[in-house]
């Protein structure tokens, strides 16, 4: 299941065609991958190495590993072997690490006198590398605006106003970019770090079926609601959502189960499509395992990960709570009724089977309880082990009546076999991330050496002289554009190194500032044009890709409006008194709600004329800015429109209901 999984994923996210090896070449290829991500826990767990050889083993040996499973084009047959033209690749990739492993001393000393040759051609081979890498990996955007940030070290002095620079040196280019201020810089650390111990603890948890586990759960809690199976994807979506930070892998893991069990109670097929890409992408904004980018937010603002956790809890709820809202309200207009009560899981089995759940719950406990993020996690992957040894005892003691010592040995080799396969199944799911966080780095450099940030924060302010409000239109408009061309990690990392400085300077709060690009960036996912979670979805319920889109757009509007709240108070990130914090979460709830309302047309058991729509907009928005007179007035009519859908419609149509066979 995770193979097939991967696969999808990766061809959809930008990728190029992907090598189905055969032979002792996917052996070979598995054994080094698993070495790979088994030395990564190694020394995050038990015995740390030099930060910048942890580096460059992360981004090259992982690029080798890349160029062996990745052919160079898209189109075409990619082939089930490695062929040889690709040691071209290979062999450089491998030798760089060994020059940081072998002269790790030498690197640093020569970091204050100056480089050497094999410095400089290891800098220039390196990010060469790094550019076709993120390529193969993750399509041609990325590598695009790289060099575009490259060229741009050196046509800077003949720019106008604040682009213009005096200029940077090949040599001092090449080590900018590509030493620890560029490609094995913060961004790589944390793809080293904490995205690679998060990715595996997921992908543990996929293989133990907690995934499984999860969508049961949401199909018995909520399936047998008026228009269940959407109400499920949008409870699935939390569960899933939080051990998986990739929107498009949601979708692929989870839409096959969702979108038909939509399909058959009566939603349209680009709606179908639109609320599993919706939920998909709340994923990565839902703690406790927010998307890779939230790990480099802490990094760079210098704060524990569980302070970033904690301030996306309400917008996280926020979000599923204006997707259910939407789904419930479609429902009702629609007479879409929930499914059969046979048809659900039994809630006896699921209180069985209630520790799948045990390795997540143990992963939130730590973190609340201040442990790191690395030890939670390897506690977490520990328990996921603990479950998938017993399960497969269990199993071979009840099912297959073995004796004791049998059924113990043949668990522990079950078990064994399914610890290596998660470990390069990992790898697959890291390829990317490692790519698309170095390319990042790269443009980091360039931003260092030149200074750009700085004149891109004075333009900002600029705006901000105008209007605030614009200039974080603005820092809106340059994060979504950034995620419709890259995967949303590379996506932030840029924005956050363009556009954060500038918003910090006009008062944004730190910590306000990125999350609100953070947010746009993911957000990208279904912003049309280039929106790839609902393009995915759309694929799967064979539905329009626009129109997907387009709905999709309205059920997460409320998203869009959130982050700006960051900005006008911080009370919905669980920053202030804990009085201001409820106070805020609750009038934005109902505020999401009148939004839905607005945008369904629709509000309890009856539709709402188009003037009162834009009344319930107008009162939804008032709610969501957490100012007094602003709730006072939003509750107001809030009251009035409640007051009048009961006494027209007092109760729902049966005439509308869609009896389900």
């Amino acid at each position: 299941m995770t193979d097939t999984v991967n696969t999808d994923v990766d061809d959809m996210e930008f990728a190029s065609a992907r090598r189905e090896l055969t032979g002792w070449q996917v052996h070979l290829w598995r054994a080094c991958a698993a070495a790979f991500v088994f030395w990564h826990l190694w020394i995050l767990l038990v015995e740390p190495v030099d930060p910048t050889v942890s580096r460059a083993v992360h981004v090259f040996f992982g690029a080798a590993l890349g160029f062996s499973l990745f052919a160079p084009r898209s189109s075409g047959q990619p082939g089930n072997r490695v062929p040889w033209y690709e040691l071209i690749f290979i062999i450089p990739a491998l030798l760089i690490p060994l020059h940081y492993i072998f002269d790790a001393d030498g690197i640093e000393m020569r970091t204050f006198m100056g480089p050497n040759t094999q410095d400089l051609l290891a800098a220039g081979v390196g990010i060469l590398l790094v550019l076709e890498f993120a390529r193969r990996t993750a399509g041609l955007v990325m590598p695009l605006i790289a060099i575009t940030f490259i060229a741009y070290c050196f046509v800077g002095p003949w720019l106008p106003g604040i682009l213009w620079h005096r200029g940077v040196s090949f040599d001092q280019a090449l080590v900018e970019l590509f030493n620890n201020n560029g490609v094995l810089g913060t961004i790589v650390q944390v793809s080293a770090t904490f995205i690679i111990m998060f990715v595996v603890f997921a992908t543990f948890l996929q293989t133990s079926k907690a995934g499984d586990y999860f969508n049961d759960f949401a199909l018995a809690l909520v399936g047998r609601l008026r228009g269940g199976p959407a109400k499920v994807t949008v409870i699935s979506g939390i569960l899933f959502g939080t051990i998986s930070g990739s929107a498009v892998a949601n979708v692929v893991a989870s839409g096959a189960f969702t979108i038909p069990m939509m399909r058959r109670v009566g939603y349209d097929r680009a709606t179908a499509g639109a609320v599993e890409a919706t939920s998909s992408t709340g994923g990565q904004i839902t703690p406790p395992v927010m998307g890779a980018g939230a790990f480099i937010m802490a990094e760079v603002l210098g704060i524990p990960y569980t302070e970033i956790a904690l301030a996306g809890l309400i917008p996280a709820l926020l979000f599923y709570v204006a997707n259910y809202i939407h789904c419930d309200l479609n429902a009702r207009k629609s007479g879409i009724r929930g499914l059969p009560k046979e048809e659900l899981p039994r809630w006896v089995n699921l209180a069985r089977h209630a520790y799948m759940a045990a390795p997540l719950v143990l992963l939130i406990y730590m973190l609340v309880q201040g442990f790191s993020p690395f030890r939670a996690a390897a506690w977490g992957i520990a328990a996921t082990l603990v479950i998938m040894l017993g399960t497969a005892l269990t199993h071979r003691i009840t099912r297959q009546g073995q004796n004791p010592l049998v059924a113990m040995i043949g668990a522990l080799h079950e078990t064994l076999a399914s610890i290596y396969a998660t470990l390069h199944g990992s790898m697959k799911e890291m390829m990317q991330l490692i790519a698309v966080c170095a390319a990042a780095g790269i443009v980091a450099g360039v931003i260092g050496v030149t200074g750009v940030g700085g004149r891109f924060a004075t333009m900002l302010l600029d705006v901000a002289g105008a209007s605030a409000f614009l200039a974080m239109v603005f820092a809106m408009c340059v994060a979504i554009i950034l995620g419709m061309g890259v995967p949303t990690t590379a996506a932030y990392a840029i924005a956050a190194a363009v556009v954060a400085p500038g918003l910090i300077r006009i008062g944004v709060p730190p910590l306000s500032a990125h999350m609100f690009i953070f947010y746009f960036a993911i957000l990208s996912a279904i912003t049309p044009p280039v929106a790839l979670a609902s393009f995915a979805a759309a694929s799967m319920a064979r539905a329009d890709m626009w129109k997907t889109s387009v709905i999709a757009l309205k059920l997460g509007l409320a998203t869009f409006i959130v982050p700006y709240m960051f900005w006008i108070s911080p009370a919905l990130l669980a920053q202030g008194p804990l009085p201001d914090i409820l106070q805020a979460f609750i009038t934005a709830t109902l505020g999401v709600y009148l939004l839905a309302c607005a945008t369904e047309g629709w509000m309890q058991n009856g539709p709402l004329p188009l003037l009162l729509r834009l009344l319930s907009g107008a009162a939804g928005l008032g709610l969501m800015v957490p100012e007094l007179m602003t709730d006072v007035a939003g509750l107001a009519v809030a009251g009035l429109l409640w007051f009048r859908q009961q006494r027209l419609y007092p109760k729902e149509d049966a005439g509308r209901a869609v009896v389900q066979s």
